[in-house]
């Protein structure tokens, strides 16, 4: 058994079926408790990469909540037999955080290797209550190479467990390979999407009224989902690969659907499965032999082979022939996660043969890498949306809007899933899964829809001509709320608290303004900052608030979301409890 030294954790014990593979290893501490561990593999040829797995063990120590990617709900340690997570190009984010109950940070763990397959196993042994880390890789099919590195950030420091993980994205951003594409502008506006809406059954005229609407709203694009390709409602994918817009559906075509849009001012993204072809597509033949596998069910359909050359420029030239023959604005693209090996490798019975990239994983990074280039080069604003799990450090070079996974009508998760989001991607827009309510529900517990992703970019999709009268003076509030404090809440400084508890008191803050929300009954709630205005949102679910400052207000307003407006007492310093409504706002000046 090899060795790895670890300046920071002692060592790394290494095992697998290494054979003719050399493993070497350097260290380099950038500060106290924050280790650059450098890992090297070469072999003699060109051969299939080794299973291997690094081991490392320390106690538990303040160690109560972890943090993944992939988290969600979960934020326990949990033993280390059931520990298991993992990620690659189209699958989260190669890392690890554990945190104590106070939000700092303890022991975070990445990978630099954000391409290929990377298993965590990181719980608690229940020898000794100690934390077990065990670093996996090259457990799924791997084409031959002869040299390989990767490296290990070790971050033990005592910080805010935000600031660990904002730092950790920042350093994958160094590496060239992972330099992120800069959103433009409108990647941030609020925007509607007809899936939750319509899902397939979507119709030209309808759309273009409902954007007409959308408008009033402040909405100022449409993401036309599924159901734009076909005139099937039956929800798979056997229909997809031609990319041709039903023509009872889009009656004079895409072009005067996305001229009908324009002239309205709203943008029209388009959502794309990306690798599929349908057993009813024109080019399922054609594709046939070009293939990973196929996937049955209820999807019925080839899942293409991007090693190809000719399946990349056939999905290219589909996208850039769409943006520029329909005038699109974006792009949704899906299902990239289904790019990878079932079973055994076809291209190895075949010796490779017409593949000119013998990774999976490279392969989809050289489609991704020269879509965005040549869409670029048509429209250098293209909008282009991943969403939940392909939101790693190698989709931030090309998607500018990621969005939280289909979570319908789940206030929780759609929270939770925009500050996982915002702690890993930087600069890339963060939008929240498709919100929808039901029209029979009171306008407060609608709202907790919008309120609980106020922090992300949010996306409508609800039929707004249907929309009782208070829920749309509800939502015109908030929407517009969110316009005006638009800079405070997506680019000042970001604070989400109580980790553990999935996130039930966020704030965002600069030197002039500071919104802050409180997502469960109980919780106090506790500016940030020294701001000269501060905006409250009771998102608990309940009326009223208990508010603590630590100098006393001058003005305080409470307003109830659908127009009700009062001034109140000023809180002093200290505990104060409010009389703020469930869904409303209270409004704080200094």
């Amino acid at each position: 058994m090899n060795i790895i030294p670890s300046q920071i954790l002692g060592e790394f014990s290494v095992s697998g079926d290494l054979g003719e593979w050399k493993i070497t290893s350097s260290s380099e501490l950038v500060e106290p408790k924050l280790e650059l561990l450098k890992i090297s593999l070469s072999a003699p040829a060109p051969i299939a990469p080794p299973f291997l797995r690094l081991d490392n063990t320390i106690p538990q120590k303040d160690m109560f909540a972890k943090w993944t990617s992939g988290g969600y709900f979960y934020r326990g340690i949990p033993p280390n037999w059931w520990s298991k997570t993992h990620s690659d190009l189209a699958t989260q984010v190669p890392l690890v955080q554990i945190n104590n109950n106070a939000d700092r940070n303890r022991f975070l763990i990445a990978c630099s290797d954000a391409l290929r397959f990377v298993v965590f196993h990181c719980g608690i042994l229940e020898e000794g209550c100690s934390l077990t880390t065990s670093i996996r890789m090259f457990e799924q099919v791997e084409a031959p190479i002869q040299n390989y590195e990767f490296i290990l950030r070790i971050d033990m420091r005592d910080c805010f467990y935000a600031e660990a993980l904002q730092e950790a994205s920042k350093w994958f951003t160094s590496f060239d390979e992972y330099k992120p594409t800069i959103p433009p502008k409108a990647a941030y506006d609020s925007i509607y999407s007809s899936w939750y809406t319509y899902h397939q059954e979507i119709f030209d005229d309808e759309l273009v009224a409902e954007c007409a609407l959308a408008k009033e709203y402040g909405l100022n694009g449409i993401i036309i989902d599924d159901g734009w390709q076909t005139d099937d409602i039956k929800r798979g994918y056997a229909f997809c690969g031609d990319w041709e817009p039903s023509k009872t559906r889009f009656k004079n075509g895409m072009r005067d659907f996305a001229r009908r849009l324009h002239a309205i001012d709203v943008k029209l993204l388009l959502w794309y499965s990306v690798c599929f072809v349908g057993v009813h597509s024109k080019h399922y033949e054609r594709f046939k032999n070009k293939s990973l596998y196929f996937r049955g069910g209820n999807t019925q359909a080839l899942v293409l082979d991007p090693r190809f050359p000719e399946v990349r420029e056939y999905l290219i030239q589909t996208y850039e022939n769409a943006m520029r023959d329909w005038e699109l604005d974006g792009f949704k693209f899906d299902f990239i996660d289904n790019f990878h090996i079932e079973g055994e490798d076809p291209a190895i019975a075949e010796d490779y043969a017409g593949r000119d990239i013998k990774s999976v994983a490279h392969a989809v990074d050289a489609l991704l890498t020269e879509v965005v280039r040549r869409l670029k080069a048509i429209n250098p604003d293209v909008l282009i949306e991943f969403r939940q799990s392909y939101i790693g450090p190698a989709i931030r070079k090309y998607g500018n809007m990621f969005r939280v996974a289909d979570c319908p009508g789940d206030i929780n998760r759609n929270r939770v899933g925009i500050v996982d989001l915002r702690l890993l991607s930087g600069e890339t827009a963060v939008h929240s899964d498709m919100l929808e309510w039901n029209m029979q529900a009171d306008y407060k517990t609608a709202m907790l829809q919008l309120l609980n992703v106020i922090f992300g970019v949010p996306q409508i999709s609800v039929k707004l001509e249907e929309l009782p009268e208070e829920h749309r003076k509800a939502l015109k509030f908030w929407l517009n709320f969110r316009e005006q404090h638009r800079s405070t809440l997506l680019e000042g400084r970001f604070v989400p608290r109580l980790a553990s508890s999935n996130y039930q008191h966020i704030s965002a803050y600069n030197d002039e303004d500071e919104v802050v929300a409180v997502y469960s009954p109980g919780v106090v709630v506790k500016p940030e900052s020294n701001a000269k205005s501060i905006s409250i949102i009771n998102a608990s679910g309940q009326d009223g608030i208990v508010v603590s400052l630590n100098r006393p207000a001058v003005k305080a307003v409470i307003y109830d979301s659908i127009g009700g407006e009062q001034e109140i007492l000023a809180p002093a310093a200290g505990f104060s409890q409010v009389a703020v409504p469930s869904s409303g706002l209270l409004v704080l000046s200094f």
